[in-house]
């Protein structure tokens, strides 16, 4: 599977972004999805995870409420819908993918190359 990330950008606090991760291959359907963020100085971070169907999702604490997860597997994509955008979202988003979900980015051996959202306050 490769990835595809795009949709970042500069973007006031309290505002939206909706990032997208195109795949291409044949094991898509077959494959759980998930985004990380990582920030300056920090370590790779879940964000959430979708699995191959959709119908199970996980997200991290951090942004329940705020971030959706979703995939349509007819077009080979994953988006992230991030609301009320706070500056401590900064960071590069990356999505990956695995045959099965998991939150541990050790888990995923497919990346993205990122795409970098920045929330000013």
């Amino acid at each position: 599977v490769q990835l595809q990330a795009s949709g970042g950008g500069l973007v006031q606090a309290g505002g939206s972004v909706r990032l997208s991760c195109a795949a291409s291959g044949r094991t898509f359907s077959n494959s759980a999805m998930a985004w990380f963020r990582q920030a300056p100085g920090k370590e790779r971070e879940f964000v959430p995870s979708i699995s191959s169907y959709g119908g199970t999702t996980y997200y991290a604490d951090s942004v329940k409420g705020r971030f959706t997860i979703s995939r349509d597997n007819s077009k080979n994509a994953v988006y992230l819908q991030m609301n009320s955008l706070k500056p401590e979202d900064t960071a590069r988003y990356f999505c990956a993918a695995e045959r099965l979900m998991a939150r541990g980015s050790n888990a995923y051996r497919y990346w993205g190359q990122g795409t970098q959202v920045t929330v000013s306050s």
